[in-house]
C-alpha cells in the first residue's frame, strides 16, 4: 500500500547548519519529506500548518531549548526523535522524560540516519 506523502512529512528543529543538513539528508534518504525549522516558533508553526508525521530535534540548539521543544512536539501528539551529544546523559534523560521516544547520539545518526528515520516513520521507535 502506498503511503501518502503527507504522512511522511517530518519536522526538523536544528539551528546548526551542518546538523540540520545531515538530519534533512537522512530523512530524504529514508523517503520522508523533511520540513526544516531553526527556531521553536518555526517548529510550532509547522505543527499547525498541516500534517506532520514526526519531529526530529537537535537537543543542542543555540536559539531554543531542546527539551522544551521535545515537550511541545510530544504534547502536540507527534512522535519525537531527539539527537545530542552521547556523553550528555542528563540532557538525554531530560529529553526522554519530556516525551522523546528515543534519543540518539550524533554518531548514531551520522552512521545510521536513514535506517533510524525509516524506523521513526514506520513507528518502530
Amino acid at each position: 500500500m502506498a503511503v501518502d506523502s503527507n504522512e511522511r512529512r517530518v519536522a526538523v528543529l536544528a539551528d546548526d547548519l551542518i546538523w540540520a543538513s545531515r538530519l534533512v539528508a537522512a530523512l530524504e534518504r529514508s523517503g520522508a519529506r523533511p520540513l526544516r525549522s531553526g527556531t521553536a516558533q518555526q517548529l510550532a508553526d509547522l505543527l499547525q500548518q498541516g500534517p506532520v508525521a514526526a519531529v526530529v530535534i537537535d537537543l543542542n540548539g543555540r536559539t531554543y531549548d531542546g527539551v522544551d521543544a521535545v515537550r511541545a512536539a510530544a504534547q502536540a501528539g507527534r512522535p519525537v526523535l531527539a539527537v545530542g551529544q552521547h556523553e550528555d546523559l542528563e540532557l538525554r534523560k531530560r529529553a526522554l522524560a519530556a516525551g522523546a521516544r528515543r534519543v540518539y547520539s550524533y554518531n548514531k545518526l551520522f552512521r545510521d540516519g536513514p535506517q533510524v528515520m525509516a524506523a521513526l516513520l514506520e513507528d518502530r521507535l
